[in-house]
């Protein structure tokens, strides 16, 4: 005991806080589902070629309100289970502290990481699908068709029952509902394929195809990412197919079936390939030029796919009007047949012989589509270009002249060095559009050679190839060249030219090949000597797109749902970022953007490398979610605290502030308390949440602004606006002289937090020592 009369004055700190979990109509602000949409049904209103953002829980679990009095003398506050002094809105200091959900469900998270998972499958798309029923029946009678024919043996037949009959009926049955049980509908096939029906398909039109691309998958992500990102990830540019294709197919394995419903799209996908490379339709959705190797293999298959459609078509066209020209040739020869010295409209065999000689009369598109083949010729054109010949020799005398052939234009003011005529620059073939993965085996091809002289020579004649064709195309061009017009025209700076006095002492300008052209066995010399005179369309293509095409469309057959995952999983990396630099462009968080730009970092990091390390992308993903969580706490938090509402006025920017400082802070303090705009609007929770626990009408709180007049005693008959607080904190403090009544006076402290269930006390007592 103290023996002081009166007793010091004790100091006492009380601080009160109220748990918020009922939110009411203060919830998480996600949209509600459009059950009239295609995809109905799912939160968060998700259509085809956009990726679903936002929480399916609200994020923010409790809101904990701690009303603080630091300033009190005993005796004045009252404080039981009956009545208190201590009304909330009365306290001088308030601070807010959030409980955040753990871990919650994301729709952006789940999405990328049930497509994900599908990088673990090992199931083909015909084991996924299912065989069909006569590939299924006709299996084992295939392989051995040829040795039932050939040999004498009998046909085993099998017994005749009933058993045997229902039991092969049902197996058909099986196999027929397997296949006619489709993952997906027409209907979503068909606004995945961009295409109205299995009709428009042959409609011959690549418009509407075109605009519904344009109409379907535009969006505003450009605006917020980065264009060069497909660069940093390797995947494709967010205008392309192959990015809407990772859209599709991730929507698809989460709403429509998983790995059969990818399986099942891919299928279908591929087939529409084939009928584009069939009928000559470009593949919309793509760069025109050879395959980009910045962005990811499967873009790249596609475009070398589209570089085989423009070559076809190109090729057709030309053909088309050949024959167009021909046949008006030919129209015009019957109206003269009778005075020509033709028998019967026929050439002479003499005739006939001279044009063959002259022009070998092979056209482009009559080459074969495979290697060392042999050539065949069209009769029709033959005759044309010999009579042509023959109407040439004899204008000549017999002499045979070599006509120049695929000449573009004269390279400026140059002439031939062993005559006046121009130099013409030939028509020659574009070299062969490459992919990632053709070039790397290339390379493999030509490291295996060696480096000895032999597998130099030949690894210099494989990648001479063009350069011949080069050479045969100049030479059609140009009768009577020589190769030094060749380098004159191809490699100029292998031509060197000098100012020299010739025997009548004039100055003129002489040139000769280079030192490293005159090196014996240089490989120019070897080729120019092989060299033919055909011009480029009479030549074997550099770049063979049927076989091309016919290699991309296997390529994309054989693959099975986990491989097309890998190839797009960058696409889809790529989407998740754009949408989450859209969403944080909304909301404004630094630290959201921070660890945007991170994972952007380390997800380029690993795709760039040929085989990335899955685990660690599993990684980036886990830190796409934590972004999406933060985001979608910071558009909980502001729904509940109405920013962005026009009633607000004044007060937004200090409540976008808040709400903040509540995202990156433990806690933070409510500036004016239960009189502020934060306060208000926290009292307004609440009262909200009061109401609807005790079932009150809601007309109730009509009115009540949290100013200063909405005090109103804790236990009245009406609701109260605060429930029971979830914690009592009181804190007494003072200066008492121990242990005797002449020490120094030093601070005491008592503690004691009081719970529903349980209570604490600690005290801090300190005593002088300096004589006891």
């Amino acid at each position: 005991g103290c023996p002081l009369t009166p007793l010091p004055p004790i100091n006492i700190a009380i601080r009160f806080t109220y748990v918020l979990q009922d939110w009411q109509q203060y919830s998480w602000p996600q949209q509600p589902p459009d059950f009239d949409a295609l995809l109905g049904g799912e939160v968060g209103g998700v259509e085809f070629g956009k990726l679903p953002f936002g929480a399916c829980e609200d994020p923010i679990s409790e809101l904990h309100l701690a009303t603080t009095w630091p300033h009190l003398t005993e005796g004045i506050v009252v404080d039981n289970d009956v009545y208190s002094d201590l009304d909330p809105l009365q306290a001088p200091h308030w601070s807010v502290r959030v409980r955040k959900a753990d871990s919650p469900t994301c729709l952006l998270g789940d999405f990328l990481t049930e497509f994900f998972k599908l990088c673990s499958k090992k199931e083909s798309t015909e084991e996924i699908l299912g065989r069909g029923p006569v590939e299924e029946e006709g299996k084992d009678d295939i392989s051995h068709a040829l040795s039932k024919l050939t040999e004498p043996t009998a046909v085993p037949i099998p017994k005749l029952s009933v058993s045997n009959m229902v039991h092969s009926a049902r197996k058909r049955i099986r196999r027929h509902r397997r296949v006619d049980e489709s993952p997906l509908s027409n209907d979503v096939l068909n606004s995945i394929l961009l295409v109205r029906g299995a009709t428009h398909r042959h409609r011959h039109s690549e418009t509407p195809y075109k605009q519904s691309c344009s109409d379907v998958y535009c969006s505003p992500l450009k605006a917020y990412g980065d264009l060069n990102l497909y660069n940093q990830l390797k995947s494709a540019p967010s205008d392309s197919l192959t990015y809407r294709l990772a859209l599709c197919v991730c929507l698809v394995n989460f709403y429509h079936g998983g790995v059969r419903a990818v399986a099942h799209l891919w299928q279908e996908f591929v087939l529409e390939m084939r009928y584009r490379w069939e009928n000559n339709y470009l593949v919309y959705g793509l760069a025109s030029g050879p395959p980009d190797l910045r962005c990811c293999l499967l873009h790249q298959k596609l475009q070398m796919l589209n570089c085989c459609i423009e070559r076809k078509r190109a090729r057709d066209d030309g053909r088309k009007t050949a024959e167009g020209g021909k046949e008006r040739e030919r129209g015009r020869e019957r109206k003269v047949s009778g005075s020509t010295g033709t028998e019967n409209g026929r050439l002479g065999p003499e005739s006939a012989e001279m044009g063959r000689e002259v022009s070998p009369g092979k056209s482009w598109d009559s080459w074969s589509d495979s290697e060392g083949e042999d050539e065949f010729f069209e009769c029709l054109s033959d005759t044309e270009e010999m009579k042509e010949a023959a109407s040439t020799d004899g204008e000549k005398g017999g002499a045979k002249v070599a006509k120049p052939e695929g000449r573009l234009h004269p390279h400026g003011k140059l002439t031939l060095l062993n005559s006046q005529e121009p130099l013409y620059i030939p028509v020659t073939q574009e070299p062969a559009p490459m992919t990632e993965d053709l070039l790397e085996e290339q390379s493999e091809v030509l490291a295996k050679l060696g480096t000895s002289a032999e597998g130099a020579h030949l690894r210099a004649r494989m990648q001479s190839a063009c350069l011949l064709s080069d050479m045969e195309s100049f030479k059609a061009a140009n009768p009577g060249c020589t190769l030094e017009d060749f380098v004159r025209w191809y490699s100029p700076r292998d031509y060197v030219e000098e100012e020299v006095v010739d025997e009548n002492g004039d100055t003129v300008v002489r040139g000769d090949l280079s030192a490293r052209m005159k090196i014996p066995g240089n490989m120019w010399m070897e080729a120019w000597a092989t060299a033919k005179t055909t011009p480029a369309r009479r030549q074997r293509r550099l770049f063979d797109d049927t076989k091309e095409a016919e290699k991309v469309l296997h390529y994309l057959a054989v693959q099975k749902p986990a491989d097309l995952t890998r190839h797009l999983l960058p696409c889809i990396l790529h989407a998740a970022i754009l949408k989450e630099k859209e969403e944080e462009s909304v909301e404004d968080i630094l630290s959201a953007r921070k660890a945007i730009q991170q994972a952007t970092s380390h997800a380029s990091k690993l795709l760039r490398h040929p085989s990335p390390d899955y685990k660690k992308l599993e990684d980036v993903i886990t830190q796409l979610i934590a972004v999406e969580t933060v985001i979608a706490r910071s558009r909980s938090l502001k729904a509940k605290f109405g920013i962005g509402k026009a009633e607000q006025g004044d007060n937004a920017e200090d409540l976008e502030r808040f709400v903040s400082s509540l995202l990156e802070e433990p806690e933070v303090s409510v500036i004016g308390a239960g009189r502020g705009p934060a306060g208000s609007i926290i009292h307004k929770l609440f009262v909200s949440a009061q109401r609807a626990a005790l079932l009150a009408p809601l007309d109730e709180d009509t009115g009540r602004g949290g100013g200063a007049d909405d005090k109103k005693p804790m236990g009245g008959a009406s609701v109260p606006d605060f429930p029971p607080p979830a914690g009592r904190e009181i804190l007494l403090r003072t200066c008492v002289p121990r242990p005797a009544p002449y020490s120094k006076a030093l601070p005491q402290r008592l503690f004691c937090v009081l719970m529903r269930e349980d209570f604490r006390l600690a005290g801090a007592f300190s005593s002088d020592t300096s004589f006891f």
